[in-house]
This record gives structure tokens, sequence and C-alpha cells, in this order.
């Protein structure tokens, strides 16, 4: 390997319809790098649409790792991330290229990033009776066992209140203890948030749910089975409703614009703590390309590696 080869990742996060996935091909195409998602549903086989994979244009740039890696109905935590992210990141550093980590699931960010301070592997009975409480239920044996849990748990987010009651239920202590060290650990990477203005994240976040019922997310929703893994993904619910004739097609659409926006929120929440992350504003006039630019003339980790010498002819 040489000397200006990566050493590190680069993490490209941001709330859902930042555009993150198109501006991670384009600085791994400048940057002699590869893609690997950190997305929790992404990781998963189908939704393809429902999800917002990268699309087929953007994989075919350069090489994609841990999409639709997952069966609908199997299980994925913060831990089990890591352990299939970590030989991925390893392996394309070994070839000499930059590992572009991009996604917005804040916890799989940060079990890359920092660690997961020796946390236990997820329990999948305990799990799933968690799982079918009310999320006010979750929440108040949460702040029981762990009064701190607000400091580092989203506590309108059910997945992650769920997994922080599991750690403190798995091991008798408060969660938010064994998550410290994150705040003393150096991350073991680079990264940015990429953030709109709130009215133009929301715009382009109602357009994006219009463009997934155009694009076919009700039939893939359709064609879904279980109620675990990437049924949790949002959308589904929504659709489901509507094919079960509870709602109108534009109910469900306004629901899944809903519940996006204040997914969005609950990002920028998580994101703004990660002091660790530079931001990065995009606008209108940006494009994928313009912003990966603009992040190689910032960050001197990302210059592109030298082109070899041209031999010199021989007289």
């Amino acid at each position: 390997m040489n000397d200006s080869a990566p050493t590190r990742p680069f993490f490209i996060t941001g709330p859902t319809a930042s555009g993150k996935s198109g501006v991670a091909a384009a600085l791994a195409e400048l940057a002699g790098g590869e893609v690997v998602n950190a997305d929790a549903f992404q990781l998963y086989k189908g939704l393809d649409i429902l999800t917002a994979k990268p699309s087929a244009q953007e994989r075919r740039r350069v090489p994609h790792h841990l999409f639709g890696v997952l069966e609908p109905g199997e299980a994925c935590d913060a831990q089990k991330y890591r352990d299939m992210a970590a030989p991925v990141i390893a392996g394309i550093l070994s070839r000499g290229r930059l590992p572009v980590v991009v996604g917005g699931s804040g916890l799989y960010i940060k079990a890359l990033s920092h660690g997961l301070a020796g946390l236990p592997a997820g329990d999948e009975a305990l799990r799933e009776r968690l799982h079918a409480l009310p999320l006010d239920e979750k929440v108040r044996q949460l702040l029981e066992l762990d009064p701190d849990a607000p400091g580092n748990v989203p506590l309108s987010n059910p997945r992650y209140v769920e997994r922080a009651l599991e750690i403190c239920l798995l091991t008798g202590r408060p969660q938010s203890a064994l998550r410290r060290t994150f705040e003393d650990t150096r991350p073991e990477g680079d990264g940015v948030v990429l953030t709109w203005d709130r009215d133009t994240l929301h715009q382009r976040i109602n357009q994006r749910v219009l463009d997934m019922v155009r694009e076919g997310a009700l039939a893939e929703v359709a064609a879904l089975h279980g109620d675990t893994g990437v049924a949790r993904a949002i959308g589904v619910r929504e659709l489901r409703a509507h094919l079960a004739g509870k709602c109108s097609l534009e109910e469900a659409v306004a629901a899944m614009q809903q519940a996006t926006r204040q997914y969005a929120k609950r990002q920028g929440t998580w994101f703004r703590r990660e002091t660790w992350l530079q931001t990065v504003c995009l606008d209108a006039s940006t494009t994928p390309e313009s912003a990966a630019r603009h992040l190689i003339d910032h960050f001197p980790c990302l210059k592109p590696p030298p082109s070899p010498p041209t031999p010199s002819t021989l007289t």
C-alpha cells in the first residue's frame, strides 16, 4: 500500500432525502473509493423503492457494499451491523481505496465510528416482547431503569427505545453509563452531516414519497410478509392500511410524508450531538458532483492518490 492510501473511512450522514447516496457515489468515484451502506433498512433484500436504495446508475459507478444482504424478516442491531461492516471496510482499505460509509442510521454510524462499549447482543425473545409494548410503556420502563436515558436516546423513536431498554434488562445496568465511553473515544474516521433548510428538506421528503408510490412502492409492500426486519420501514404500515381498505391512497401518502418528516427531525437531533461530524449545507444549486468536489477541497484525507508517473522515453 502506498503512503498516500486511505487509512480510515469517511462518513456521509444526514437526514432522509438529503441526497446522501448521490454524494457518496460521486465522492467514491472522484476519490478512488467504494460505498458502504449504513442505513438500517437498506441492509435488507426487498423494498428497494420504499427504502430509497441507491439507483442502478449510482451502483454501476463504483462498488457498493451491504445493500440487500439480509433476509426481509431477519433481525439486526448495531453490533451485528458493526460485525458485518468492519471487515468490508478493512477489505476496502487493504486495496488502497477509500471506504465511503453512507447512511442516516445514527446508532449504526456510531457503532463504526466509536465502537459499542461492550454492549450485549440482542435477545430475540426479549426484543419481540418489547416490540409489542406501546411506546409510552417502553419509555416509562426505560426511564425507571435509566433516568439519564434522554441524554442519548431519542425517546420518540421506538427502535432506539427498545434497544436501550433491552440493554438495561440484559446487563442490569443503565445503558447510558455503558455508552459513556463514546464521549471519551476518538472517532475512527472523518465525516460530514448534509443539511438543508427545513422547508426545502420537507419539500424533498414530500416529493420523494410521491415518487416512491409512482415507481411501485405499493406493489413492494403488497408482496411483503411479516412484521419484523424491513417491515418496520416507514411506509409499510401506511401502505398496508390502504391495501386493507382502511384509508385512501392519498391519506396513506400524507401519513408517510408526515412520518418521514418526523424521522428526519429525529435524525437532525441525533447528528447535531455528533460534534466530530462537520456540517455541510446544501441548496438547490448543489449537485452530487459539486458537493463531492467541495468535500475533497476541504478534507485533505480525501485527496485522490496521485497518478503513476509516465515512464520517460529512453534515449
